[in-house]
Protein backbone atom coordinates (compact mmCIF):
# COMPACT_ATOMS: atom_id res chain seq x y z
CA UNK A 1 0.00 0.00 0.00
CA UNK A 2 1.30 3.50 -1.11
CA UNK A 3 2.19 6.11 1.62
CA UNK A 4 -0.99 8.33 0.54
CA UNK A 5 -3.33 4.96 0.96
CA UNK A 6 -2.25 4.75 4.54
CA UNK A 7 -2.45 8.19 5.13
CA UNK A 8 -6.13 7.70 4.14
CA UNK A 9 -6.90 4.68 6.57
CA UNK A 10 -5.30 7.10 9.02
CA UNK A 11 -7.05 9.74 8.80
CA UNK A 12 -10.52 7.15 8.87
CA UNK A 13 -8.89 5.75 12.28
CA UNK A 14 -8.62 8.68 13.55
CA UNK A 15 -12.25 9.84 13.23
CA UNK A 16 -13.13 6.74 14.61
CA UNK A 17 -11.26 7.45 17.18
CA UNK A 18 -12.79 10.86 17.96
CA UNK A 19 -15.92 9.66 17.62
CA UNK A 20 -15.18 7.29 20.79
CA UNK A 21 -13.58 10.02 22.72
CA UNK A 22 -16.49 12.49 22.05
CA UNK A 23 -18.79 9.85 22.95
CA UNK A 24 -16.93 10.03 26.73
CA UNK A 25 -16.57 13.51 26.84
CA UNK A 26 -20.11 14.38 26.01
CA UNK A 27 -20.89 11.65 28.35
CA UNK A 28 -18.90 13.29 31.46
CA UNK A 29 -19.96 16.82 30.24
CA UNK A 30 -23.75 16.05 30.98
CA UNK A 31 -22.21 14.70 34.38
CA UNK A 32 -20.65 17.84 35.38
CA UNK A 33 -16.96 16.09 34.49
CA UNK A 34 -14.57 15.93 32.58
CA UNK A 35 -13.61 13.05 29.87
CA UNK A 36 -9.78 12.20 32.09
CA UNK A 37 -11.87 13.10 35.24
CA UNK A 38 -14.32 10.47 34.27
CA UNK A 39 -11.67 8.33 33.84
CA UNK A 40 -10.01 8.56 37.15
CA UNK A 41 -13.31 7.94 38.37
CA UNK A 42 -13.72 4.90 35.91
CA UNK A 43 -9.90 3.26 37.28
CA UNK A 44 -10.55 4.09 40.70
CA UNK A 45 -14.15 2.38 40.66
CA UNK A 46 -12.41 -1.08 39.23
CA UNK A 47 -10.05 -1.11 42.06
CA UNK A 48 -11.91 -1.79 45.02
CA UNK A 49 -8.73 -1.73 47.20
CA UNK A 50 -8.02 1.69 45.67
CA UNK A 51 -5.23 2.42 43.35
CA UNK A 52 -2.13 4.30 43.42
CA UNK A 53 -2.11 7.94 42.35
CA UNK A 54 0.80 6.79 40.31
CA UNK A 55 -1.03 4.03 38.44
CA UNK A 56 -3.72 6.83 37.73
CA UNK A 57 -1.23 8.53 35.66
CA UNK A 58 0.73 5.88 33.68
CA UNK A 59 -2.96 4.35 32.50
CA UNK A 60 -3.90 7.62 31.50
CA UNK A 61 -0.51 8.57 30.42
CA UNK A 62 -1.71 11.72 32.64
CA UNK A 63 0.86 14.44 34.49
CA UNK A 64 1.02 14.09 38.12
CA UNK A 65 -0.11 17.53 38.56
CA UNK A 66 -3.01 17.02 36.23
CA UNK A 67 -4.30 13.84 38.54
CA UNK A 68 -3.48 15.36 41.70
CA UNK A 69 -5.90 18.05 40.88
CA UNK A 70 -8.63 16.03 40.15
CA UNK A 71 -7.92 13.82 42.96
CA UNK A 72 -7.67 17.56 44.91
CA UNK A 73 -10.87 18.01 43.54
CA UNK A 74 -12.84 14.65 44.51
CA UNK A 75 -11.00 15.16 48.10
CA UNK A 76 -12.56 18.72 48.57
CA UNK A 77 -15.88 16.81 47.51
CA UNK A 78 -15.79 13.79 49.89
CA UNK A 79 -15.48 11.26 47.20
CA UNK A 80 -12.01 9.98 47.62
CA UNK A 81 -9.45 9.69 50.47
CA UNK A 82 -6.00 9.08 50.26
CA UNK A 83 -3.55 7.26 52.45
CA UNK A 84 0.19 7.16 52.42
CA UNK A 85 1.51 3.45 50.38
CA UNK A 86 2.79 1.08 52.64
CA UNK A 87 5.91 0.58 50.49
CA UNK A 88 6.33 3.69 49.10
CA UNK A 89 5.30 6.97 51.60
CA UNK A 90 5.53 9.72 48.75
CA UNK A 91 2.97 7.70 46.71
CA UNK A 92 -0.78 7.93 48.14
CA UNK A 93 -2.85 5.29 47.46
CA UNK A 94 -6.70 6.58 46.68
CA UNK A 95 -10.22 5.13 47.53
CA UNK A 96 -13.76 5.90 47.55
CA UNK A 97 -15.63 7.31 50.60
CA UNK A 98 -19.37 6.13 51.00
CA UNK A 99 -20.20 9.63 49.25
CA UNK A 100 -17.85 8.45 46.52
CA UNK A 101 -19.13 5.05 45.93
CA UNK A 102 -22.88 6.73 46.18
CA UNK A 103 -22.18 9.43 43.79
CA UNK A 104 -20.00 7.28 41.16
CA UNK A 105 -22.44 4.24 41.08
CA UNK A 106 -24.39 6.41 38.76
CA UNK A 107 -21.69 6.99 36.05
CA UNK A 108 -19.66 5.01 35.98
CA UNK A 109 -21.55 1.59 36.08
CA UNK A 110 -23.84 3.08 33.66
CA UNK A 111 -21.16 3.69 31.37
CA UNK A 112 -19.20 0.69 31.92
CA UNK A 113 -22.33 -1.23 30.65
CA UNK A 114 -22.50 0.72 27.70
CA UNK A 115 -19.34 -0.18 26.31
CA UNK A 116 -20.31 -3.74 27.11
CA UNK A 117 -23.34 -3.62 25.04
CA UNK A 118 -21.86 -1.48 22.24
CA UNK A 119 -18.55 -4.05 22.09
CA UNK A 120 -21.10 -7.21 22.66
CA UNK A 121 -23.05 -6.30 19.23
CA UNK A 122 -19.75 -7.49 17.85
CA UNK A 123 -19.04 -11.07 17.22
CA UNK A 124 -16.72 -12.57 19.27
CA UNK A 125 -14.38 -13.07 16.39
CA UNK A 126 -14.42 -9.71 15.59
CA UNK A 127 -14.26 -8.37 19.11
CA UNK A 128 -10.85 -10.18 19.03
CA UNK A 129 -9.84 -9.19 15.97
CA UNK A 130 -10.41 -5.49 16.99
CA UNK A 131 -8.65 -6.16 19.80
CA UNK A 132 -5.88 -7.91 18.78
CA UNK A 133 -5.54 -5.02 15.82
CA UNK A 134 -5.53 -2.18 18.03
CA UNK A 135 -2.66 -4.05 20.45
CA UNK A 136 -1.06 -3.78 17.98
CA UNK A 137 -1.39 -0.72 16.12
CA UNK A 138 -1.37 0.92 19.68
CA UNK A 139 2.21 -0.67 20.18
CA UNK A 140 3.71 0.53 16.45
CA UNK A 141 2.38 3.99 17.73
CA UNK A 142 4.23 4.20 21.09
CA UNK A 143 7.27 2.64 19.30
CA UNK A 144 7.16 5.66 16.65
CA UNK A 145 6.49 8.27 18.42
CA UNK A 146 9.01 7.55 21.30
CA UNK A 147 11.70 7.12 18.20
CA UNK A 148 10.86 10.91 17.14
CA UNK A 149 11.15 11.81 20.35
CA UNK A 150 14.76 11.37 21.04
Amino acid sequence: MDWEEVREYVNQYCALRDIQYAAYELYARKRGLTAKELFVLDIIWFAPDGCLQSDICERLSATKQTVSAIIKKFLKQGYVSLTESETDRRNKIVRFTKAGIEYTKGIIPPAAHAEIDAMSDLSGEDIAELVRLTTLFSNYMKEKFEAIQE
